[in-house]
């Protein structure tokens, strides 16, 4: 197989597709972002929006932001969330939202697995800003765990990868397991 050079692309892996939710001027609103993972170890995730996007300005004034999990038939609603501006579009009414105490964040019922995350750091980066957040609370719909665990095919999330998405396949290994097992052959 031969390599062939291409223009840069950012976009080395799959990543989940999520929905970002801050309470602006009073009111839900939500941002599908691809630019989101894990930190570390500790629970800490990281969301990267532009700075000049609505939810950006309700996440630097409230401190918080959620991180919600669509399904992958949810890719309609999640799509035109992202398309279109929360300065100009109400996105209060795409789903049906719900909050908890421990912060000002709304989160996504629609959506099966839910995080609420308290801003720790913020970094400018580019015309983006990342937010890095602590996760203060996770919530999850009954029928997605198995044993107790988040079951990502309960869960059914997207990924993206380049322009398109996709969900996900079927289980294929374990982390740190398949590799024991390779040293042993």
């Amino acid at each position: 197989m031969q390599k062939v050079k291409i223009n840069n692309y950012p976009m080395v892996n799959p990543a989940p597709v999520v929905i970002a939710g801050a309470e602006v001027d009073g009111k839900p609103n939500y941002a599908t972002i691809g630019a989101f993972g894990v930190v570390c170890l500790a629970p800490v995730f990281y969301i990267s929006l532009k700075e000049t996007h609505f939810t950006t300005q309700g996440i630097r004034e409230n401190g918080y932001f959620s991180v919600n999990i669509p399904t992958a038939d949810m890719v309609r609603i999640t799509d035109y969330c992202g398309m279109v501006s929360g300065k100009t579009t109400d996105k209060a009414n795409l789903f049906n939202s719900f909050y908890d105490d421990a912060g000002k964040a709304p989160m996504i019922s629609e959506a099966p697995m839910n995080f609420l995350c308290k801003v720790i750091q913020t970094v400018p980066i580019s015309g983006f800003e990342v937010f890095f957040g602590e996760i203060v609370l996770t919530y999850i719909d009954d029928n997605c765990l198995t044993d107790g665990r988040p079951d990502p095919a309960k869960i059914n999330p997207m990924v993206l990868v380049g322009p398109n998405y996709f969900n996900i396949g079927q289980l294929i290994g374990n982390a740190f397991k398949e590799g024991v097992k390779f040293k042993q052959v």
